[in-house]
Order: C-alpha cells, then structure tokens, then sequence
C-alpha cells in the first residue's frame, strides 16, 4: 500500500488573496469552492494535470520557517518571472549568486523558490 499526493494545503488569513497570487504565479484557475461541517470554506486552484493548490483559511499569523516550500521554474528567464511575482506581491528574501535558485515569499510569507530556466 503507498498514498499519494492529491494536494499543497496553504493555511492562510486572506484565502481569496493567496488564491489570487497562486493562481496568477502558476496560471492556474479555481477549481472548486467548498465548506466543511465547521462552516470553514476551502478554495482549490489548478489546472488539468498538475497537482492542485489548497488554500484553507486560519486565524494565526505564519510565525516561522516552512519547513515544506514550493520551488517553481519559470518557462522563460529566471529574473524575468522573479520581477513579475515581486510584482504580484512576492518578496526576495534571498539571492546568492553561487545558487540556482532565488528565495522569495509570497503574500503571507510563505517561502518559495524560483529555480533558473531549464537550459534546452
């Protein structure tokens, strides 16, 4: 017996904004909108065949590292995509050049990287 993944849960305290950045940064749309039996409403966001994201509201303010992050690739130029997501409310937290990646969090704090471009 083994599990899969069926879904990246995002607690957050703006769950329409976080969707809003997600969706922007991975071109993904909503898929579905759901409450559960505590009146708590959930938003998952995807597109066909990718791993959908989860956003699940929560009170509490982010108070430490995430032990789990997302690393993304861009189809075009690394800083290119890290100027657009600063755009859409990301933060650079890091960027060490001996590194391939960039470091930076989104809206609510939540780190991510944004790898450099595949080269083809």
């Amino acid at each position: 017996m083994s599990s899969r993944i069926v879904a990246t849960v995002f607690d957050c305290r703006d769950v329409e904004a976080q969707t809003r950045f997600w969706c922007a940064t991975l071109g993904y749309d909503i898929q579905r909108r759901w409450t559960d039996a505590h009146g708590v409403e959930y938003v998952e966001a995807g597109t066909d065949g990718a791993s959908p994201l989860l956003f699940h509201p929560v009170s509490e303010l982010k108070r430490a590292k995430n032990r789990v992050h997302l690393d993304v690739r861009p189809s075009g130029a690394q800083y290119d995509e890290v100027a657009r997501l600063v755009a859409l409310g990301a933060r650079v937290i890091e960027d060490d050049p001996a590194q391939d990646w960039v470091v930076l969090q989104d809206p609510e704090g939540n780190e991510f990287c944004v790898l450099a471009a595949e080269s083809g």
